[in-house]
Protein backbone atom coordinates (compact mmCIF):
# COMPACT_ATOMS: atom_id res chain seq x y z
CA UNK A 1 0.00 0.00 0.00
CA UNK A 2 1.41 3.24 -1.23
CA UNK A 3 2.05 5.29 1.83
CA UNK A 4 0.73 9.61 1.45
CA UNK A 5 3.72 12.10 1.04
CA UNK A 6 4.39 13.80 3.96
CA UNK A 7 5.38 16.69 2.64
CA UNK A 8 2.15 17.05 -0.01
CA UNK A 9 0.57 20.23 0.89
CA UNK A 10 -1.39 20.78 3.84
CA UNK A 11 -5.23 20.79 4.05
CA UNK A 12 -6.37 24.29 3.95
CA UNK A 13 -10.10 24.62 3.87
CA UNK A 14 -12.12 27.73 1.51
CA UNK A 15 -11.41 30.29 4.44
CA UNK A 16 -7.65 29.78 4.82
CA UNK A 17 -7.73 27.25 7.60
CA UNK A 18 -5.52 24.42 8.34
CA UNK A 19 -7.45 21.56 9.12
CA UNK A 20 -4.57 19.99 11.42
CA UNK A 21 -6.94 18.18 14.02
CA UNK A 22 -8.92 15.15 13.64
CA UNK A 23 -11.86 13.79 15.62
CA UNK A 24 -12.41 9.57 15.02
CA UNK A 25 -15.88 8.64 16.71
CA UNK A 26 -14.59 4.41 17.23
CA UNK A 27 -18.44 3.46 17.94
CA UNK A 28 -22.09 5.11 18.42
CA UNK A 29 -22.54 3.05 21.16
CA UNK A 30 -22.07 4.42 24.77
CA UNK A 31 -22.83 2.31 27.99
CA UNK A 32 -24.52 5.37 29.63
CA UNK A 33 -27.82 7.00 27.70
CA UNK A 34 -27.11 10.53 29.39
CA UNK A 35 -30.13 13.15 28.67
CA UNK A 36 -29.01 15.45 26.30
CA UNK A 37 -27.27 12.93 24.26
CA UNK A 38 -29.72 10.36 23.92
CA UNK A 39 -32.62 8.85 23.87
CA UNK A 40 -33.24 6.46 26.26
CA UNK A 41 -34.18 3.77 24.02
CA UNK A 42 -31.50 4.19 21.28
CA UNK A 43 -30.82 2.28 18.05
CA UNK A 44 -27.33 1.61 17.01
CA UNK A 45 -25.53 0.65 14.12
CA UNK A 46 -25.25 -2.95 12.89
CA UNK A 47 -21.69 -4.47 12.87
CA UNK A 48 -21.71 -4.42 9.05
CA UNK A 49 -22.31 -0.75 8.84
CA UNK A 50 -19.10 -0.12 11.14
CA UNK A 51 -15.13 0.25 10.15
CA UNK A 52 -12.94 -2.22 11.51
CA UNK A 53 -10.59 -1.11 13.70
CA UNK A 54 -7.46 -1.41 10.99
CA UNK A 55 -9.79 0.43 8.38
CA UNK A 56 -9.73 3.52 11.09
CA UNK A 57 -6.24 3.07 11.51
CA UNK A 58 -5.96 3.37 8.03
CA UNK A 59 -7.76 6.39 7.72
CA UNK A 60 -6.45 8.49 10.85
CA UNK A 61 -2.97 7.80 9.57
CA UNK A 62 -4.29 8.69 6.09
CA UNK A 63 -4.84 12.01 7.76
CA UNK A 64 -1.29 11.89 9.54
CA UNK A 65 0.16 11.97 6.04
CA UNK A 66 -1.90 14.76 5.19
CA UNK A 67 -0.68 17.28 7.84
CA UNK A 68 -2.90 16.23 10.95
CA UNK A 69 -1.16 16.84 14.58
CA UNK A 70 -3.64 15.87 16.77
CA UNK A 71 -5.89 12.74 16.88
CA UNK A 72 -8.72 13.02 19.47
CA UNK A 73 -10.57 9.31 19.74
CA UNK A 74 -14.61 9.87 20.60
CA UNK A 75 -17.93 7.56 20.27
CA UNK A 76 -19.96 7.06 21.70
CA UNK A 77 -17.93 5.88 24.05
CA UNK A 78 -14.79 4.87 22.71
CA UNK A 79 -13.24 2.35 25.05
CA UNK A 80 -16.66 0.16 24.99
CA UNK A 81 -15.16 -1.14 21.72
CA UNK A 82 -13.32 -4.15 22.07
CA UNK A 83 -9.58 -4.67 21.34
CA UNK A 84 -10.06 -0.59 21.49
CA UNK A 85 -6.44 -0.47 23.04
CA UNK A 86 -5.00 -2.08 20.08
CA UNK A 87 -5.99 0.62 17.73
CA UNK A 88 -4.91 3.33 20.67
CA UNK A 89 -1.17 1.94 20.80
CA UNK A 90 -1.05 1.67 17.10
CA UNK A 91 -1.83 5.16 16.30
CA UNK A 92 1.08 5.77 18.95
CA UNK A 93 3.46 5.00 16.34
CA UNK A 94 2.74 8.72 14.68
CA UNK A 95 3.83 10.30 18.45
CA UNK A 96 7.01 8.30 18.13
CA UNK A 97 8.03 9.00 14.92
CA UNK A 98 7.40 12.92 15.79
CA UNK A 99 4.69 12.94 12.67
CA UNK A 100 1.63 13.58 15.20
CA UNK A 101 1.63 15.82 18.45
CA UNK A 102 -0.74 14.39 20.63
CA UNK A 103 -3.34 11.98 20.95
CA UNK A 104 -5.84 11.67 23.12
CA UNK A 105 -9.71 11.00 24.03
CA UNK A 106 -13.08 11.81 25.56
CA UNK A 107 -14.52 9.14 27.60
CA UNK A 108 -17.31 8.97 29.86
CA UNK A 109 -14.45 7.45 32.57
CA UNK A 110 -16.39 4.04 32.71
CA UNK A 111 -13.74 2.54 31.45
CA UNK A 112 -10.89 4.48 32.40
CA UNK A 113 -9.83 2.14 36.24
CA UNK A 114 -9.14 -0.67 32.94
CA UNK A 115 -7.38 1.10 30.73
CA UNK A 116 -5.64 4.03 32.66
CA UNK A 117 -2.54 2.50 32.65
CA UNK A 118 -2.75 1.27 28.95
CA UNK A 119 -3.44 4.53 27.53
CA UNK A 120 -0.46 5.93 29.08
CA UNK A 121 1.36 3.42 27.84
CA UNK A 122 0.67 4.08 23.92
CA UNK A 123 1.75 7.79 24.53
CA UNK A 124 -1.68 9.30 25.50
CA UNK A 125 -0.45 12.23 27.90
CA UNK A 126 -3.93 13.59 28.67
CA UNK A 127 -8.01 12.94 28.46
CA UNK A 128 -11.28 14.66 28.83
CA UNK A 129 -13.67 13.07 30.81
CA UNK A 130 -17.31 14.06 30.46
CA UNK A 131 -18.59 14.46 34.41
CA UNK A 132 -21.51 17.25 34.95
CA UNK A 133 -22.46 16.19 38.32
CA UNK A 134 -20.35 14.70 41.63
CA UNK A 135 -23.74 14.20 43.01
CA UNK A 136 -24.48 10.54 42.97
CA UNK A 137 -27.98 10.63 42.68
CA UNK A 138 -28.18 13.66 40.01
CA UNK A 139 -25.08 11.46 38.30
CA UNK A 140 -27.15 8.26 37.79
CA UNK A 141 -30.57 10.41 36.57
CA UNK A 142 -28.71 12.14 34.08
CA UNK A 143 -26.43 8.94 32.86
CA UNK A 144 -29.63 7.03 33.44
CA UNK A 145 -27.29 3.82 34.18
CA UNK A 146 -23.92 5.08 35.09
CA UNK A 147 -22.23 4.19 38.40
CA UNK A 148 -20.42 7.87 39.95
CA UNK A 149 -17.90 5.63 42.03
CA UNK A 150 -16.63 3.72 39.28
CA UNK A 151 -15.90 7.34 36.99
CA UNK A 152 -14.56 8.49 40.32
CA UNK A 153 -12.05 5.66 40.32
CA UNK A 154 -11.34 5.64 36.70
CA UNK A 155 -10.01 8.98 37.17
CA UNK A 156 -7.90 8.39 39.67
CA UNK A 157 -6.89 5.41 37.84
CA UNK A 158 -5.69 8.39 35.00
CA UNK A 159 -4.26 10.27 37.43
CA UNK A 160 -2.28 8.02 39.16
CA UNK A 161 -1.15 6.74 35.39
CA UNK A 162 0.30 10.53 35.01
CA UNK A 163 -2.56 11.37 32.49
CA UNK A 164 -3.84 15.11 32.33
CA UNK A 165 -7.13 15.44 33.26
CA UNK A 166 -9.57 17.58 31.85
CA UNK A 167 -13.01 17.65 32.88
CA UNK A 168 -16.20 18.31 30.42
CA UNK A 169 -19.92 19.87 32.33
CA UNK A 170 -22.49 19.95 30.53
CA UNK A 171 -24.93 22.72 31.91
CA UNK A 172 -28.15 21.80 32.53
CA UNK A 173 -30.92 23.97 33.56
CA UNK A 174 -32.79 22.45 36.64
CA UNK A 175 -30.45 19.53 36.78
CA UNK A 176 -26.29 20.60 37.82
CA UNK A 177 -26.59 24.22 37.56
CA UNK A 178 -26.35 24.46 42.07
CA UNK A 179 -23.05 22.35 41.74
CA UNK A 180 -21.40 25.05 39.74
CA UNK A 181 -18.68 26.33 42.53
CA UNK A 182 -18.90 23.02 43.78
CA UNK A 183 -17.54 21.37 40.41
CA UNK A 184 -14.97 24.03 40.21
CA UNK A 185 -13.67 23.62 44.01
CA UNK A 186 -13.71 20.00 43.36
CA UNK A 187 -11.64 20.20 40.37
CA UNK A 188 -9.79 22.57 41.63
CA UNK A 189 -8.01 20.66 44.75
CA UNK A 190 -7.42 17.74 42.42
CA UNK A 191 -5.54 19.82 39.53
CA UNK A 192 -7.85 19.68 36.80
CA UNK A 193 -9.36 21.64 34.58
CA UNK A 194 -12.86 22.59 34.32
CA UNK A 195 -14.94 23.09 30.64
CA UNK A 196 -18.50 23.86 31.09
CA UNK A 197 -20.65 23.32 27.45
CA UNK A 198 -24.12 24.92 26.07
CA UNK A 199 -26.45 21.80 25.64
CA UNK A 200 -25.63 21.10 21.71
CA UNK A 201 -28.85 20.71 19.82
CA UNK A 202 -28.35 17.37 17.82
CA UNK A 203 -30.60 14.51 17.78
CA UNK A 204 -34.06 13.69 18.76
CA UNK A 205 -33.83 12.93 22.60
CA UNK A 206 -37.18 11.32 22.72
CA UNK A 207 -39.50 14.21 24.17
CA UNK A 208 -37.09 15.73 26.16
CA UNK A 209 -36.54 19.63 24.73
CA UNK A 210 -33.16 21.04 25.17
CA UNK A 211 -34.50 24.42 25.58
CA UNK A 212 -35.73 23.28 28.62
CA UNK A 213 -32.10 21.98 29.67
CA UNK A 214 -30.42 25.35 28.38
CA UNK A 215 -28.40 28.13 30.20
CA UNK A 216 -26.36 30.56 28.84
CA UNK A 217 -22.72 30.27 29.65
CA UNK A 218 -22.52 34.23 30.47
CA UNK A 219 -24.49 33.41 33.05
CA UNK A 220 -22.40 30.28 34.26
CA UNK A 221 -19.35 33.21 34.30
CA UNK A 222 -21.38 35.78 36.81
CA UNK A 223 -22.34 33.22 38.78
CA UNK A 224 -19.05 31.77 39.38
CA UNK A 225 -17.78 35.38 39.56
CA UNK A 226 -19.16 36.09 42.55
CA UNK A 227 -17.03 33.61 44.38
CA UNK A 228 -13.94 32.79 42.38
CA UNK A 229 -11.54 35.34 40.66
CA UNK A 230 -11.55 34.83 37.01
CA UNK A 231 -8.17 35.98 35.28
CA UNK A 232 -8.67 36.36 31.73
CA UNK A 233 -6.21 34.01 29.74
CA UNK A 234 -5.35 33.45 26.01
CA UNK A 235 -4.35 29.40 26.80
CA UNK A 236 -5.82 26.86 23.82
CA UNK A 237 -5.53 23.41 23.84
CA UNK A 238 -6.75 23.27 19.97
CA UNK A 239 -10.38 22.80 20.94
CA UNK A 240 -13.28 25.57 20.85
CA UNK A 241 -13.39 26.30 24.57
CA UNK A 242 -12.01 29.97 25.89
CA UNK A 243 -10.38 29.80 29.01
CA UNK A 244 -9.91 32.04 32.41
CA UNK A 245 -7.82 30.83 35.37
CA UNK A 246 -8.97 30.89 39.05
CA UNK A 247 -7.09 32.26 40.76
CA UNK A 248 -7.74 30.35 44.09
CA UNK A 249 -7.36 27.34 42.35
CA UNK A 250 -4.56 27.73 40.25
CA UNK A 251 -6.63 25.73 37.60
CA UNK A 252 -8.57 27.00 34.30
CA UNK A 253 -12.48 26.94 33.69
CA UNK A 254 -13.36 26.79 29.80
CA UNK A 255 -16.71 27.69 28.02
CA UNK A 256 -17.55 25.90 25.07
CA UNK A 257 -20.30 28.20 23.46
CA UNK A 258 -21.58 26.70 20.16
CA UNK A 259 -23.99 28.62 20.31
CA UNK A 260 -22.13 31.66 18.91
CA UNK A 261 -19.88 31.97 15.81
CA UNK A 262 -17.65 32.25 17.71
CA UNK A 263 -17.32 28.77 18.12
CA UNK A 264 -15.93 28.32 14.77
CA UNK A 265 -13.85 31.65 13.48
CA UNK A 266 -10.56 29.23 13.90
CA UNK A 267 -11.79 26.02 13.22
CA UNK A 268 -9.11 23.62 12.89
CA UNK A 269 -11.45 20.23 13.05
CA UNK A 270 -13.08 17.72 11.42
CA UNK A 271 -14.51 14.47 12.62
CA UNK A 272 -14.81 11.05 11.36
CA UNK A 273 -17.29 9.04 12.15
CA UNK A 274 -16.98 4.95 12.71
CA UNK A 275 -18.85 4.54 9.42
CA UNK A 276 -16.14 5.84 7.35
CA UNK A 277 -18.39 9.49 7.38
CA UNK A 278 -16.87 12.86 7.51
CA UNK A 279 -18.43 15.37 9.07
CA UNK A 280 -17.26 18.65 7.77
CA UNK A 281 -18.99 20.40 10.68
CA UNK A 282 -20.64 19.79 13.91
CA UNK A 283 -23.76 21.77 13.00
CA UNK A 284 -24.29 20.87 9.79
CA UNK A 285 -25.97 18.02 8.14
CA UNK A 286 -22.90 18.39 4.89
CA UNK A 287 -20.45 15.16 5.28
CA UNK A 288 -18.56 12.90 2.85
CA UNK A 289 -18.04 9.53 2.44
CA UNK A 290 -14.55 7.83 3.00
CA UNK A 291 -15.40 4.48 3.56
CA UNK A 292 -16.08 3.99 -0.78
CA UNK A 293 -12.53 5.19 -1.86
CA UNK A 294 -11.17 3.53 1.17
CA UNK A 295 -12.08 0.07 0.27
CA UNK A 296 -11.80 0.81 -3.64
CA UNK A 297 -7.89 0.68 -3.25
CA UNK A 298 -5.04 -0.43 -1.46
CA UNK A 299 -3.09 2.62 -2.60
CA UNK A 300 -4.02 6.17 -0.80
CA UNK A 301 -4.04 8.05 -3.38
CA UNK A 302 -7.76 7.64 -4.26
CA UNK A 303 -8.50 8.70 -0.64
CA UNK A 304 -5.84 11.43 -0.38
CA UNK A 305 -7.96 12.94 -3.51
CA UNK A 306 -11.34 12.12 -1.67
CA UNK A 307 -10.19 14.13 1.51
CA UNK A 308 -9.11 17.02 0.16
CA UNK A 309 -12.20 17.56 -2.21
CA UNK A 310 -14.12 17.22 1.51
CA UNK A 311 -11.56 19.91 3.06
CA UNK A 312 -12.42 22.48 0.08
CA UNK A 313 -16.40 21.71 0.88
CA UNK A 314 -15.97 22.73 4.69
CA UNK A 315 -18.55 25.59 5.55
CA UNK A 316 -17.19 28.89 7.37
CA UNK A 317 -19.46 27.93 10.59
CA UNK A 318 -22.58 25.99 12.19
CA UNK A 319 -26.08 27.22 11.96
CA UNK A 320 -26.86 26.58 15.46
CA UNK A 321 -29.23 28.88 17.08
CA UNK A 322 -30.70 29.19 20.90
CA UNK A 323 -34.14 28.74 19.25
CA UNK A 324 -33.50 25.08 18.07
CA UNK A 325 -33.97 22.11 20.13
CA UNK A 326 -32.96 20.22 16.94
CA UNK A 327 -30.86 21.88 14.69
CA UNK A 328 -29.32 18.28 13.20
CA UNK A 329 -30.90 14.98 13.45
CA UNK A 330 -27.86 12.56 13.74
CA UNK A 331 -27.16 12.15 17.19
CA UNK A 332 -23.61 13.52 19.32
CA UNK A 333 -23.00 9.97 19.61
CA UNK A 334 -22.98 9.24 15.99
CA UNK A 335 -20.27 12.19 15.53
CA UNK A 336 -18.32 12.60 18.36
CA UNK A 337 -19.05 15.52 19.52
Amino acid sequence: MRSIRQSSAPLVDPFGRAISYLRVSVTDRCDFRCVYCMAEDMSFLRRAEVLTLEEIDRLASAFVSLGTRKLRLTGGEPLVRRDIMSLIHSLGRHLRSGALDELTLTTNGSMLFKHAGGLADAGVRRVNVSLDTINPHKFQAITRRGKLAKVIEGIQAAKDAGLAIKINAVALKGVNDDEFHRMVEWCGARGFDLTFIKVMPLGDLGGVSRLDQYIPLTQVRAELATRWTLEDTDHRTGGPARYVRVKETGCRVGFITPLTHNFCEGCNRVRLSCTGTLHLCLGREDAVDLRTPLRMSDDNGLLADAVRAAIRRKPQGHEFTPEHSIAVARHCSATGG
